[in-house]
């Protein structure tokens, strides 16, 4: 095999990390990659942390022992995202989003790669601590960012439904009490999880938190402990929601008026604003 020149290491470990948010690369499997000795590939994985750390790309840790390795994580600095969030928010103020009924048209922002991931990798990084042991989302329009996000953790995606699935087997079916005070139905397969695990709610949209407070119900039949709820936007009013110590990149008011105007600003524990 030709000897891999350092550089060529370095651009395909980094890769290979990046590709793989919060997966333990052993040393030796690195070794047996590249063809090189252990000590080369630590100094190579300390160069690729100063880079990391100099440019804001994530951090690389390294964890020690028999079973220890390499682990890549995808973290947002503060002040990076709160720059970021703070351009979405520019994006959606104003008058030509509002839709009758006080709503705010936001679905071409969810459906692009780059606003998608990066609102994922903020939320994840507020959450790393929590060791979620998956991301639980309702279908449909939160699925996006719930995924961007179980991929930053390196968690599964599960998704509760409004209805079981027969190509899902048997599953557990919930009553709950909607944002706009109907009775729906939540349901969410028995093989989705296990009793015990850690549950990390992600969803696109908080009003008043029934749709919220029905997946910590349902977490609760499971016998699975939610360890926060964060979400794309959250509205105002009402300012006492249905859930307590959630977590929205962005707050959304509506001020009446002919036309109606948004109000999108960045949540203040995201930009650490007053």
């Amino acid at each position: 095999m030709e000897k891999i020149r350092r550089n060529e290491r370095m651009s395909a470990m980094l890769k290979m990390l990046s590709d793989s948010p919060n997966r333990l690369f052993t040393l030796s499997s690195f070794c047996e990659l590249f063809g090189s000795a252990k000590s080369t590939m630590s100094e190579d994985i300390d160069a690729l942390r100063r880079v990391a750390d100099t440019f804001d790309l994530g951090k690389i840790e390294t964890v020690t022992g028999a079973a220890g390795g390499v682990i890549y994580r995808p973290v947002i600095s503060p002040a990076k995202a709160c720059g970021y969030i703070e351009t979405l928010c520019d994006r959606l103020s104003g008058q030509e989003r509002v839709l009758p009924g006080g709503f705010l048209y936001y679905s071409d922002i969810l459906s692009e790669p780059e606003a998608v991931n990066r609102m994922g990798e903020i939320i994840a990084t507020e959450y790393y601590t929590g060791t979620p042991d998956f991301v639980l989302t309702m279908e449909t329009k939160g699925i996006p960012v719930a995924f961007a996000t179980a991929n930053a953790l390196g968690v599964p995606l599960v998704i509760a439904r409004h209805s079981s699935k027969v190509y899902e087997g048997s599953a557990v079916n919930i009553n709950y009490v909607s944002g706009s005070g109907s009775i729906e139905t939540m349901s969410l397969s028995r093989r989705a999880v296990k009793e015990n695990q850690r549950a990390l709610i992600v969803d696109d949209f908080l009003k008043g938190g029934g749709t919220a407070k029905g997946m910590v119900e349902l977490m609760r039949e499971f016998n699975v402990s939610v360890i926060g709820m964060a979400f794309v936007m959250a509205t105002v009013n009402p300012v006492k929601k249905r859930v307590s110590g959630e977590k929205a990149l962005m707050t959304l008011e509506i001020r009446d008026g002919d036309p109606a105007e948004a109000i999108v600003r960045p949540a203040e524990w995201l930009c650490r604003i007053g």
